[in-house]
C-alpha cells in the first residue's frame, strides 16, 4: 500500500487545496497518470500518481486545504492492484468529514408545526448533518455548513443552484421558506388551548394607521423576496483559492508600493510592417505565430540593462539589484491570472521570446506549469492590448518595483514631418514604485523601450 502525499510545490509553499480527484476509489491508475488537482498560492496543477495500481482510499476530500506531506490517499500497488490484500476493503470515510464509519439512517424531517405546538426533539442533529453535508454535491462553504447544522437540514433534499450544482446560502433559505409555510391548521388540542383573543373591533373602529398607505412602498426586506419556485435573485459562491490569492497579492501590493504610472505613445509602424511581411514564413518555419509581444519584451530587456534599478527589488531599507533579467508575462485564465517567468529573457532573440511566451501561456491554461516557473520574476509585462484595451494602469507584481502595460496596436492619423500620415500606434504604460524609482528615471526607461521599437532594425528570421 503506497501513501499519496500533498507534494512540496515550491520552497515558500506550505499548504495546498485539493480541488478535484481525477480517479475514484477502486479505479486503476497508471504511474505518472494525473491523479488529483491542487491549487496553491502560486499555481494550479495536476499531481501524477507515484505508482501504478488501484486507488484504495481517499483520505482528503475535494475542497480541503492541508499541509505539504499530508497523506491524501492510498494506492494498492501489488499484483493486480491488490498490494497483497485478498480483497479491497471498503473505503473508510475521512475523519475530516465528521461521519461515523457506519452512518445511521438519516431521520426524516419533522413536519412544519403551528405556532402553538412545541418544536420536535432531535436526538443527534450534529451527526445527522455531518452525514447529509457529505452527501450533498460539490464543496460547501462554512456558512452553508453552519446553516445546515443549526437548522438540521437534510442537504440531500436541497437542490443546489451554484456552480456545478453547489448548494448556496440562498438555496437553504429558499428551502427553509418552503418548510416554514404551515398547512391549514387543524383544531388545537384542548390541553394547549388558551383564552380566546378578543374579537376584532368593528370595521368603523379600525384606526386609519393600520391601513396600507396609498402609493407608499413597504420597507425593503432584508433579503429580496422570492416567488415560490422562482430562481434566486442572488448567487453567492466562495472565491476559488487562486482568486483569494490574487486578491491578497493585489491588496498587499497596493499597501506596499507607492504606485505611479507614466504613459508613452509609441509608433509601431516599422514593427507592424516587418511582422506583416514575415508572419506567414515565421508560422511555417517555427510552428507558432508571431505577435507584437516579443518585440515589446525585447525592447523592455534592453531598457532594463540600461536602467538596472527598474530590475531591482526592495528589502526594508536595502535595494536588491538582480543580475538576471527574469521577465514575468501575465497570462489570463478562465478563473484568474498567473504570471509565468521567462528566465534570462535578455539573452533571447525574437524567436526565443515568442517560443517561451507561447509555451508558458499554453501550459498555464492547461494547468501544467511547475511552481518554479512562476517564481523569481524581476520585472513583469501585462498585455491588456490583446483584449482591445488602449492603455491601463497595472498593479506592481511584488516584490518587483515596476510593471509594463502594453496597449493594442491601432492605426491612427498622426502628424509626421508636418503632414498627416496613417501610422500603427501603441501606448506603453509603466507603473513604478515611487519609493525607489523617480518619475524622470521611469520616463527615461520607457523612452528607451520606445526608441528600440520605433527604430527597429534587428533581424527576426
Amino acid at each position: 500500500m503506497i501513501d499519496v502525499q500533498m507534494p512540496q510545490m515550491g520552497e515558500s509553499i506550505v499548504e495546498g487545496t485539493l480541488t478535484k480527484w481525477l480517479k475514484k476509489p477502486g479505479e486503476h491508475v497508471e504511474r505518472d497518470e494525473p491523479l488529483f488537482e491542487i491549487s496553491t498560492d502560486k499555481v494550479d496543477t495536476e499531481v501524477p500518481s507515484p505508482v501504478a495500481g488501484v486507488l484504495a482510499e481517499i483520505l482528503v476530500q475535494e475542497g480541503a486545504t492541508v499541509g505539504i506531506s499530508t497523506v491524501v490517499g492510498r494506492i494498492n500497488d501489488g499484483p493486480n492492484g491488490s498490494g497483497g490484500v485478498a480483497a479491497l476493503a471498503p473505503v473508510p470515510i475521512s475523519a475530516a468529514t465528521g461521519a461515523a464509519p457506519t452512518p445511521a439512517p438519516t431521520p426524516a424531517l419533522a413536519p412544519a408545526v403551528a405556532i402553538s405546538e412545541a418544536p420536535p426533539v432531535v436526538d443527534h442533529p450534529a451527526a445527522t448533518v455531518a452525514v447529509t453535508v457529505e452527501e450533498a454535491g460539490g464543496p460547501l462553504s462554512p456558512l452553508v455548513r453552519k446553516m445546515a447544522r443549526e437548522n438540521n437540514i437534510d442537504l440531500g433534499r436541497v437542490k443546489g443552484t451554484g456552480a456545478g450544482g453547489r448548494i448556496t446560502k440562498q438555496d437553504l433559505e429558499a428551502y427553509l421558506a418552503t418548510q416554514a409555510r404551515p398547512a391549514t391548521p387543524g383544531p388545537t388540542p384542548a390541553a394547549m388551548q388558551v383564552a380566546p383573543p378578543p374579537p376584532p373591533p368593528p370595521p368603523a373602529q379600525v384606526p386609519a394607521t393600520v391601513q396600507a398607505p396609498v402609493n407608499v412602498p413597504p420597507p425593503p426586506p432584508r433579503e429580496p423576496a422570492q416567488m415560490p419556485g422562482a430562481a434566486p435573485a442572488l448567487r453567492v459562491e466562495p472565491m476559488s483559492v487562486m482568486r483569494q490569492k490574487i486578491a491578497e497579492h493585489m491588496v498587499f501590493s497596493s499597501h506596499t508600493s507607492v504606485h505611479v504610472t507614466t504613459v508613452h505613445k509609441v509608433d509601431m509602424t516599422k514593427v507592424a510592417k516587418l511582422r506583416d511581411k514575415l508572419k506567414g514564413q515565421f508560422q511555417a518555419q517555427y510552428g507558432f505565430g508571431l505577435t507584437f509581444l516579443p518585440f515589446v519584451a525585447r525592447a523592455a530587456t534592453a531598457a532594463l540593462r540600461q536602467f538596472p534599478v527598474v530590475n531591482a527589488s526592495i528589502d526594508g531599507t536595502n535595494v536588491i539589484y538582480h543580475r538576471d533579467v527574469n521577465l514575468g508575462i501575465a497570462v489570463a485564465l478562465d478563473n484568474g491570472l498567473i504570471v509565468p517567468v521567462i528566465r534570462n529573457a535578455d539573452e533571447k532573440n525574437i524567436v526565443g521570446l515568442q517560443r517561451s511566451i507561447v509555451d508558458l501561456s499554453t501550459r498555464a491554461r492547461s494547468r501544467q506549469l511547475r511552481p518554479d516557473e512562476v517564481q523569481g520574476g524581476t520585472f513583469s509585462i501585462t498585455n491588456f492590448g490583446s483584449f482591445g484595451s488602449v492603455f491601463a494602469t497595472p498593479v506592481i507584481n511584488q516584490p518587483q518595483v515596476a510593471i509594463l502595460g502594453v496597449g493594442s496596436v491601432t492605426k491612427e492619423p498622426v502628424v509626421v514631418d508636418d503632414a498627416i500620415a496613417i501610422r500603427s500606434m501603441m501606448y506603453l504604460a509603466l507603473t513604478f514604485d515611487h519609493r525607489l524609482i523617480d518619475g524622470a528615471l521611469a520616463d527615461q526607461f520607457t523612452a528607451k523601450a520606445k526608441s528600440v521599437l520605433e527604430g527597429w532594425s534587428e533581424e527576426v528570421l
